[in-house]
């Protein structure tokens, strides 16, 4: 089991930014990748950007040049960095956990709120 804590969503301007973290707990060794998603009223959740604990990283094509994801695999954290924010990013946005090896595994946050309006 991991358990999924999220932080960093609300209220901001558009062109301001925000910060979200994810820390994970419980059985989180082993190949995995660690990331964001979100989800709009009315639209499919969509993913923004992943981490994974071997290296490397990919991003949506509409964050790609303002969202950084980063990972701190001493404190099972990935903190996605979001700038130049617009409305179209309005969202929750949701930490997701995903085993790889040794064996596949899927978990979620509860999400936190982003909201980008003036």
């Amino acid at each position: 089991q991991v358990h999924l804590e999220e932080s960093g969503g609300g209220l901001v301007q558009p062109g301001g930014s925000l910060r979200l973290s994810c820390s994970a707990s419980g059985s989180i060794l082993g190949f995995n990748a660690m990331g964001w998603y979100r989800q709009a009223p009315g639209k499919q959740r969509e993913l923004v950007a992943v981490s994974f604990s071997r290296g490397g990283s990919n991003y949506a094509d509409s964050v790609k040049d303002r969202f950084t994801i980063s990972r701190d695999d001493l404190k099972s954290t990935v903190v996605l960095q979001m700038n130049n924010l617009r409305p179209e990013d309005t969202a929750v946005y949701y930490c997701n956990f995903r085993g790889i090896s040794p064996g596949p595994s899927d978990y979620w946050g509860q999400g936190t709120r982003v909201t980008v309006f003036s």
